[in-house]
This record gives structure tokens, C-alpha cells and sequence, in this order.
């Protein structure tokens, strides 16, 4: 069972940065790690995410080129690195793992980390 914490939520202007932070309980170095959102009255969406290979990243339209995913397999960490931030950012951002190292399934989450940007 792999737990997951995420950190680094917080307030900021529109065209700020800030950066997520996940950290897992276990050994997640063969696993997919990815981030999704969800805002206030709509679904969960998915922002992005880096198989185990780092080499492979894939993103959200929303977020091209603005939003960087990172990962450091020595401290079974994943960071979310965001920039250019707009409102419509604004979410609870959760982390998530897939063991099978690919991004095909997410069994397992984090709580969440409020990310609100303001205009």
C-alpha cells in the first residue's frame, strides 16, 4: 500500500508560480506518478503525469507549457512545478500513483493540497 502527501498549496496572484510537492510512504521509482484537480462544482481532471521512465510526460492542453512535472526517485517525491498561473487554476490538486508505470490506472491518492489563485 503506497500512501501519498502532498504540500506547497496555497494563495497566489495570477501569473505566479508555486510548486507541489508529493511524497510517498513506499518505493514508487517503478511507478507512473500523475496529478489531477478538481475545482469547485466539476469533476476531478487530469493535469499531468510522468511514467517510470521520466523520459515519457504527458499534459493537459490546460496546462502545456506552463505546468512541469518532476520526480526524484531517491526520495520518492513527485513535484508539480506551475507557472504563469491563471484563475481558472484554482483547484484542490491531488496526487496519484500507478504501479503499473504507465499512467493506465490510478489506485491510489493523496488528500489534496488547495491551490487558489486570485486575479
Amino acid at each position: 500500500q503506497v500512501q501519498l502527501v502532498e504540500s506547497g498549496g496555497g494563495l497566489v496572484q495570477a501569473g505566479g508560480s508555486l510548486r507541489l510537492s508529493c511524497a510517498a510512504s513506499g518505493r514508487t521509482f517503478s511507478y507512473a506518478m500523475g496529478w489531477f484537480r478538481q475545482a469547485p462544482g466539476k469533476e476531478r481532471e487530469f493535469v499531468g503525469a510522468v511514467a517510470w521512465t521520466e523520459v515519457s510526460q504527458w499534459y493537459a492542453d490546460s496546462v502545456k507549457g506552463r505546468f512541469t512535472i518532476s520526480r526524484d526517485n531517491t526520495k520518492n517525491t513527485v513535484h508539480l512545478q506551475m507557472n504563469s498561473l491563471k484563475p481558472e487554476d484554482t483547484a484542490v490538486y491531488y496526487c496519484t500513483a500507478d504501479p503499473g508505470g504507465w499512467g493506465d490506472d490510478w489506485p491510489y491518492w493523496g488528500q489534496g493540497t488547495q491551490v487558489t489563485v486570485s486575479s
